[in-house]
């Protein structure tokens, strides 16, 4: 039996997957990236081993995507994030044809092919707005945990509107409706709904076709699913292992690396 891994470095996060020769995850974790990016990817990804008692001589191949792929000094190729989300998407969910990958300092959309080639995509990196971090922001404001603020969210009976687009500002107009005696709950729902909002408009640029796959961390935010899910009046397809979808595509493009004979260079993690 084949393995081939994925590591994912994250701006927040880093995701460690191994795969066997039929694409089925046989480990996987995640860390958080810290400051030091190479430590990071090498601790992931010797955990992810660890958990089910493999070594790196196991894997054949190793592929780092994330904003800091190149930093995955033992791999053997590096390949962009959006062709990972995109490629490991189809993988889960075959009918995909749109991914939002909304991640701690960014949100992408992608449209891809029934092959899980990149068709076109469009980024949210110049301002916070529509990822993770704004909602870190509501969370600073509030004083509550990121966990919290998905089942908080769910609660809302009348949402507020959120007008600001700039994290700056955020926790001051959430601040503000407190003090205007709004309950945390509409405040959250405003706070997801903002969100889901500006992602729907970056599905629109790209050509928002079924089915849509939402991936990356927020993924794991039931608040953000349904407001999604509101916004662009359609269910989206959410998996346990959607955090983990880029290096899953990562490791799906070093398992053809590994079929296609080509040999790895890399050095023990």
């Amino acid at each position: 039996m084949s393995y081939a891994g994925g590591v994912d470095v994250g701006s927040t996060q880093t995701k460690a997957v191994v795969i066997d020769e039929s694409g089925r995850i046989v480990a996987r974790h995640l860390i958080d990236t810290g400051a030091n990016v190479i430590e990071a990817a090498k601790n992931a990804f010797g955990a992810a081993l660890a958990s089910v008692g493999m070594t790196g001589a196991s894997v054949g191949y190793v592929v780092g995507t994330g904003y800091g792929r190149y930093k995955v000094t033992f791999g053997d190729k590096q390949v962009t994030e959006i062709s990972c989300h995109g490629r490991g998407a189809v993988h889960m969910f075959p009918n995909t044809r749109t991914v939002i990958d909304m991640g701690g300092q960014d949100s992408k959309a992608i449209r891809v092919s029934d092959d899980g080639e990149i068709v076109d995509f469009c980024m949210n990196d110049k301002c916070a707005a529509g990822t993770g971090r704004f909602l870190g922001a509501a969370a600073n404001a509030l004083g509550m945990t990121l966990d919290d603020l998905g089942p908080t969210a769910l609660r809302a009976t009348k949402p507020v509107r959120i007008s600001t687009t700039c994290t700056v500002f955020a926790e001051s107009e959430v601040l503000s409706w407190l003090g205007k005696g709004k309950s945390v709950e509409d405040i959250l729902g405003g706070v997801h709904a903002s969100i889901a909002t500006r992602s729907f408009g970056l599905l629109r640029r790209v050509g928002l076709l079924d089915e849509v796959t939402f991936t990356g961390g927020v993924a794991n935010n039931a608040g953000m699913i349904r407001a999604l899910e509101d916004a662009l009046q359609r269910k989206l397809n959410v998996s346990n292992d959607s955090h983990f979808m880029g290096a899953l595509g990562a490791a799906l493009f070093a398992m053809d690396a590994l079929k296609a004979g080509e040999v790895a260079s890399r050095q023990e993690a």
